[in-house]
């Protein structure tokens, strides 16, 4: 399944090269940490997730490692062109029947021998242990089938049928027809792309490995149902309202499917002018400098698969951000397929300068970029997938990183997918660039929604002021994102350098704090705010306050965050808050 048309050695994935052998000698000799059953005990007991999923994710990081260095091995000096489904040789080594590295035999053995492949924070409530298939099973059965298939024949053979018969047991047949549905299979996000496109990507390598094995084909109808939920979450704008780094995550899998699909029968998922549009999202919403905004469970400076980003501007032309130079440890959960396909697809792409300005219909989301700034904000409800309350909520980008900020994605834990998710500040309306309205902030729930009033965007050359960059003016009625009595629009005004913000409140005298967050500290001078470059007018008769918090990252690391408070009683009207960006 493999691409004939792999990358030479060096070059883009230099680096990802010399990384898979540090590794690989770090997997052979350090021990893999075990998943005891304290670590798994961990997240019923206390709600921590880190603590199991750390091992968990050691393990696959040193069975990836592993394994593409044997993969590496197995290669010409020059070639990378190994293909699962031919037959071809993979020049491999080491004597037919024999382990090119009995550390990888080893660990291949053991993962057999893990009590799940679930995790912790997965574990099913209404059907057995064993017979769920979670993102991680799925993934984990992609990752053991496609290793097998790629060391076909050099492989301890009683590895090979263990590894086979694990896959089968605790993924395939849970699938086949008759058995009882999964939860995810109708779900419109990430769970449906990941767990059904990672099965049918181990099918296709149990397919290849020890043909005839009609694994695919039983499965298939299963798997183009839950992949037609996934493509169903996105709106015609092809927006991931789950954010970026969802994106990479579930639209990956299903592009990753897609390719050894066609491949393998000829069929071509990715020909469809909604997968192209969810395609181009990246693009769309790049703040430049290696930034976007961290709407919903992502990160500002996430990183994009590499070889993704190539084979979708190869195949469907779309504009791309400029890639990141691949790393191994891109992602924290070292999966396979994104390891594996950015080492084979990863190409310099060509790139197109971004259009100035994106606007998002469906996820009512704006950006728009000039030199050395950019800016951003969104709309919609309350109730998205990965939700946080920020409706009206904005970005501001300046001189390399993003002042006014969205803080992304919280630590996991129990609680933050239960009733407490809203009490984590970065899910919060009170750590959003948005306001409490007499003391009240924004509520959860469909019914709390953005209405798009206006949004228009004007580009660079019809602007008689700006050589770079466009122009946006967006508008939204906030009214139903409140339980008030009070009316609240919020336009934004954006001029390269410049977002003018205007409230407006009615129809009687009403509490208003003004809320703006960022990871800069800010400065309070006589009427004006600072962050580093950008600077804020404050308003006469508004009284200003900032205040900190410790906050933890997705990572489980501490860091500083910072608000500022404007708060004043005002009558109804319109009120104006002008941030500027230095040069």
């Amino acid at each position: 399944m493999l691409p004939p048309d792999a990358p030479a050695r060096g070059g883009i994935t230099e680096r990802l090269v010399r990384e898979i052998r540090e590794e690989a000698e770090r997997a052979r000799t350090t021990p893999a940490p075990e998943l005891t059953p304290a670590l798994w005990r961990r997240f019923a007991d206390t709600g921590d997730r880190l603590a199991y999923e750390r091992a968990y994710f050691d393990r696959r990081r040193r069975l990836a490692a592993l394994a593409l260095d044997a993969h590496l091995n197995a290669c010409s000096d020059t070639r990378l062109d190994v293909h699962l489904n031919d037959g071809s040789d993979t020049s491999l080594d080491a004597r037919p029947g024999t382990c090119p590295d009995p550390a990888l035999r080893d660990l291949l053995w053991s993962v057999c021998e893990e009590r799940t492949w679930v995790l912790p924070a997965h574990e099913p409530h209404d059907r057995p242990l064993d017979t769920f298939v979670d993102l991680f099973a799925a993934e984990t059965a992609h990752t053991l089938a496609e290793i097998v298939a790629l060391l076909a024949g050099h492989l301890d053979p009683e590895v090979a049928d263990r590894v086979r018969a694990e896959v089968d047991r605790r993924v395939l047949r849970l699938l086949r027809p008759g058995e009882p549905p999964m939860w995810w299979e109708s779900a419109p996000h990430n769970w449906a792309a990941v767990c059904a496109a990672a099965t049918g990507l181990a099918a296709l390598a149990l397919d290849s490995s020890r043909p005839p094995a009609p694994h695919l084909p039983e499965l298939l109808p299963r798997l183009r149902r839950a992949l037609a939920a996934f493509l169903s979450g996105s709106g015609a704008d092809g927006a991931c309202l789950e954010g970026p780094d969802y994106w990479s995550y579930g639209f990956g899998y299903f592009v990753y499917f897609a390719e050894a699909l066609r491949e393998h029968t000829g069929e071509d998922l990715l020909d469809d002018p909604h997968v192209r549009e969810m395609a181009a999202y990246p693009a769309r919403i790049d703040l430049g400098d290696g930034t976007r905004p961290a709407f919903a469970d992502s990160h500002a400076r996430g990183v994009y698969p590499t070889g993704l980003l190539s084979r979708l501007a190869a195949r469907l032309g779309v504009n791309v951000p400029e890639p990141a130079v691949p790393s191994f440890h891109d992602d924290p959960c070292y999966r396979w397929a994104h390891l594996t396909r950015t080492l084979w697809w990863s190409r310099e792409t060509p790139r197109t300068a971004p259009e100035p300005c994106s606007y998002l219909p469906d996820a009512a989301i704006v950006v728009a970029r000039a030199a050395g700034t950019a800016f951003a904000a969104k709309g919609g409800h309350n109730d998205e997938p990965h939700n946080h309350l920020d409706l009206g909520h904005f970005v501001l980008h300046a001189h390399g990183r993003t002042i006014l900020d969205d803080l992304g994605a919280p630590e996991y834990t129990r609680d933050y997918f239960r009733e407490g998710r809203y009490q984590v500040p970065q899910a919060s309306a009170e750590w959003h660039s948005v306001p409490l309205i007499d003391g009240a902030a924004q509520l959860p729930g469909r019914e709390h929604r953005a209405e798009v009033l206006e949004a228009e965007v004007l580009e660079a050359e019809v602007l008689e002021y700006a050589a770079t960059g466009g122009a946006v003016t967006f508008v939204l009625d906030l009214t139903a994102a409140y339980a008030t009595s009070h009316r609240f629009t919020r336009t934004f005004h954006w001029r390269p350098g410049t977002l003018e913000l205007v409230d407006e409140f009615g129809p009687a005298d009403v509490l208003v704090e003004e809320l703006f967050v960022s990871r800069v500290r800010p400065v309070a001078g006589p009427g004006v705010i600072t962050w580093g470059p950008v600077e804020l007018r404050v308003p006469p008769g508004w009284r200003a306050r900032t205040e900190e918090r410790q906050v933890r990252g997705h990572d489980g690391t501490a860091e500083t965050v910072h608000r500022v408070r404007l708060a004043a009683r005002v009558p109804p009207g319109a009120y104006r808050f002008l941030f500027t960006v230095r040069t």
